[in-house]
């Protein structure tokens, strides 16, 4: 069964909530709320960039993306930012964590692949860069 559409809509949806979660972080309105929800926004749209071009400085420094554990673990983290004080918060919150726990489980199911563009064996040529 190819299940890359699954999991690209599933790292759409977390993009999108992380950039959700990101302005909710605006409010209310700080100096350290700021900076965490402008984090969090540039976060949400690296990982739904990420869907479609990987650059090659991404598999260099962001080499945890590109294993179900390492990108579960991201997104509990990113998750337990986001589930901050209001109901938009705890949702989004709360979701991007669900997410991020079921990849740590799926990095120990071994009939289950992880997409392409989640692989680092990949060679991306300039044509493809």
């Amino acid at each position: 069964m190819d299940t890359s559409n699954i999991f690209r809509i599933a790292n759409f949806a977390v993009a999108g909530l992380m950039v959700f979660g990101g302005i909710s972080q605006f409010f209310p309105i700080g100096l350290q709320a700021t900076i965490i929800g402008v984090y969090v926004i540039l976060f949400g749209a690296a990982v739904g960039l990420l869907e479609y071009q990987i650059p090659p400085i991404a598999s260099r420094y962001g080499s945890f993306l590109f294993s179900f554990i390492g990108r579960g673990i991201f997104y509990i983290f990113i998750g337990s930012i986001i589930f901050h004080e209001g109901i938009l918060g705890y949702i989004s919150g709360g979701l991007v964590t669900l997410i991020g726990a079921a990849y740590v489980a799926l990095e120990f199911i071994p009939s289950i692949e992880p997409p392409e563009n989640m692989r680092l064996d990949q060679e991306w040529g300039s044509e493809q860069v």
